[in-house]
């Protein structure tokens, strides 16, 4: 009797050790657990902050790059209309003295020169406009548009159009503006250097949230994958990320390149 009440008091000893050993186990499992996410939660939050602070460099490497080639943009642009300006002005002021003296065959020649020398003139001073971010923002985004287009169609193209739809959405900020027109005149400037086109197109797409912008032309096209490198092509794509704009370029060979920009206008 007293042997059967000693062995049910080591079973009782027994289960009791074994329900503390589970007990142990599981603080222990669940410490270690706990332990596991917090440590995989910093782990995390410092790969995201990292990730954060390579952005935000990034960012403004972008930034600086976007802000040093526009100041060397506006001081071609004045450098154009000044100097080159006036020099074009100079000329024409010479020319008109030499046809003041000049046999009337000779003046039919000098006076064919002057025309030359204006449209040069009027052509140099547009440009010196397109170049100069603060004439962007005092003539408007679409009328800076339309002076490159109209710009554009006097030198190379036999239509360059811009087309607008939906209701019209002022950006709230002005920068994002010359951004986009940068975006717009790199386009142009490879349809002009590359695409044979004989026609240019613009469309702006103000929908509720977005402004969705297609230009596009009709020249031959390239090989999108050797282009990938292309310091225009590299240079649209950055001044998108700069501005939170998704981009894309498409191009088949024979029938033109269309590129699509979709801004956010919140932002």
């Amino acid at each position: 009797m007293l042997q059967t009440k000693e062995h049910l008091v080591s079973t009782e000893a027994q289960r009791y050790l074994l329900i503390y050993m589970v007990v142990v186990l599981f603080v222990i499992t669940g410490l270690v657990i706990l332990f596991f996410i917090v440590f995989q939660k910093r782990k995390n939050k410092l790969l995201l902050d990292k990730i954060k602070q390579q952005q935000a460099f990034d960012d403004e490497i972008r930034k600086t790059q976007n802000e040093i080639q526009e100041q060397t943009l506006k001081h071609i642009g004045w450098e154009l209309h000044d100097n080159v300006g006036q020099l074009l002005s100079y000329a024409s002021m010479q020319l008109n003295l030499i046809a003041s003296k000049a046999s009337d065959d000779l003046k039919i020649k000098v006076n064919e020169t002057k025309d030359v020398i204006k449209e040069s003139l009027k052509e140099v001073r547009l440009l010196s406009k397109s170049l100069n971010n603060e004439v962007i923002l005092n003539i408007g985004f679409e009328e800076s548009i339309t002076n490159e287009l109209n710009r554009l169609k006097k030198m190379k193209f036999a239509s360059a159009e811009l087309h607008i739809k939906g209701n019209k959405v002022s950006l709230t900020n002005k920068k994002h503006e010359i951004i986009i027109f940068r975006i717009l005149q790199e386009f142009f400037s490879n349809s002009v250097k590359y695409s044979e086109a004989k026609n240019l197109k613009v469309e702006l797409d103000y929908q509720q949230t977005e402004l969705h912008i297609k230009a596009s032309d009709d020249g031959v096209g390239f090989d999108i994958e050797t282009q990938q490198k292309g310091s225009g092509l590299i240079n649209m794509k950055s001044r998108a990320e700069l501005i939170q704009a998704r981009f894309e370029l498409k191009s088949m060979p024979e029938q033109g390149v269309t590129m699509s920009l979709v801004y956010p206008l919140n932002s």
